[in-house]
């Protein structure tokens, strides 16, 4: 059952092979990236149907097709279709912390379960709505959905991945994000083309399909050695789970590093406490991050992202008022730098923003940790969602320019804020805050007692 990468005992590496067993596992689990993935890129194309906006928002349906003396840059500046995008998002928050108590007290696999059910309920729903309140609460079923698989998805992924492998096993749940995001398009093309107008109907409700390939999947899913640990009085079921997704029965070294790590763990009694006193999040990275680091990958896909943010604040700015339209040329130059940034945005943030968070928390607090990591990124995707129409409407071309700044905020922290994580043994990931220049002087170290002190 051995793919056949090596994992050897040598300092800060522990003994195993890459199993077809946890492939098969992480590919399941993985797929809770599609429906995050899939919400992404289907909403945007249903709220751009006429025959949606006209049942359900008919104000935007107006100043599009009626109003000719309003902006360019005002057409969509509705709160109410605002509140059908954003409503997943504030739901997602919410529901993170929930799923973070789901996931310490009763394992990762019932999180996943769950979040697939919620996600499968919520596009039936949003399927047959029949008026704006029926859509909103599918879209908050949504959330609840991608709350509970975002929370507890990456946190399976990075436990149940070999150290040395542990960037290319969390590629999965972005990879799973971009085929949501494909499909949906790609569905959206087709269904927009219905001239009954009930195309939007279809988009909505093929949510179900990765949702219901989740939920029956997670319920063949194995438990992680970590959580059997944290949740169990028997360590020697979680030897034998160990032993198998490692593919070896040497796996001693990695066992006592667990079992430490929960014994520290239990010390714990407040983890959200605990992080308010030492911590900070980040974001996740590609198949090459365990080859050059997630600094790097950071850096230069910061640099790609404020470059093409900046040249399209440029070129509407130049091209596009308030009246009137833009040449193919200029607009074809305009969808250029936008895939630029989505590329930039894919092959660094993108994926860095789910595996950084999810491998730095010590098992303590790695629940609570990866809830609020979540939490934070849908309260920002929120605010942006709620808020996005109406800044574009007063700022104009202006808004790319003020995002762009933000890349450089970003960037800069992690320069000197971020170490480097890759190939490190996630039960070992506090050294890597000891040594540095910054976080050393905050971060705990283990007591002779085995527990937790803060300086």
């Amino acid at each position: 059952m051995a793919v056949g990468l090596a994992i050897t005992s040598e300092k800060g590496h522990y003994n195993g092979k890459m199993t077809l067993f946890v492939v098969l596992s992480c590919m399941i689990a993985a797929t809770g990236g599609v429906i995050f993935g899939y919400d992404i890129g289907i909403s945007g194309g249903v709220t751009s149907m006429e025959p949606f906006l006209k049942k359900f928002f008919p104000e935007v349906y107006t100043k599009m097709n009626e109003d000719t003396k309003i902006s360019n840059y005002c057409k969509f500046d509705s709160q109410l279709l605002t509140s059908f995008t954003s409503s997943l998002y504030i739901a997602g928050l919410v529901a993170s912390f929930f799923a973070s108590s789901v996931t310490r007290v009763f394992g990762r696999k019932p999180s996943i379960l769950l979040g697939g059910a919620a996600f499968l309920a919520g596009s039936a729903l949003g399927g047959a709505a029949l008026n704006v309140y029926m859509l909103i609460f599918g879209r908050i079923l949504l959330g609840i959905g991608v709350g509970f698989a975002n929370q507890s998805v990456p946190l399976y992924l990075s436990e149940m991945a070999p150290p040395n492998y542990r960037g290319a096993i969390n590629i999965g749940f972005q990879l799973c994000v971009g085929i949501g995001v494909l499909s949906a398009n790609l569905i959206n093309f087709g269904t927009e083309k219905i001239k009954a107008g009930w195309g939007w109907r279809i988009s909505l409700a093929m949510a179900a399909v990765p949702a219901s390939i989740l939920t029956l999947g997670a319920l063949f899913l194995p438990e992680t050695p970590n959580s059997l640990i944290q949740n169990s009085k028997d360590p020697e079921k979680a030897k034998l789970m160990l032993q198998r997704v490692r593919g070896t029965n040497d796996v001693q070294a990695e066992l006592d590093d667990l079992i430490i790590a929960s014994s520290i763990s239990k010390t714990i009694k407040h983890p959200f406490k605990n992080i308010l006193q030492s911590t900070f999040s980040t974001f996740i990275s590609m198949l090459i991050v365990d080859k050059f680091g997630r600094r790097a990958l950071f850096m230069i896909g910061g640099i790609q992202m404020f470059l093409s943010q900046t040249m399209v604040g440029v070129l509407m700015a130049a091209q596009l008022g308030d009246y009137g339209g833009i040449s193919k040329g200029y607009a074809s130059l305009i969808i250029i730098f936008i895939c630029t940034y989505v590329a930039g945005f894919a092959w660094s943030w993108g994926p860095l923003g789910w595996l950084v968070p999810s491998e730095i928390f010590p098992l303590e607090i790695r629940s609570a940790g990866q809830s609020i990591t979540v939490a934070v990124g849908f309260l920002f995707t929120f605010m942006v969602a709620q808020t996005f129409l109406t800044m574009l409407c007063h700022l104009k071309s202006g808004i790319f320019f003020f995002f762009g700044g933000w890349v450089v905020v970003m960037s800069t922290f992690v320069y000197f804020l971020l170490p480097e994580t890759k190939n490190m043994p996630i039960e070992q990931m506090n050294s890597v805050w000891r040594e540095h220049w910054f976080w050393k002087r905050i971060v705990g170290v283990v007591n002779e007692d085995g527990k937790m002190e803060v300086p």
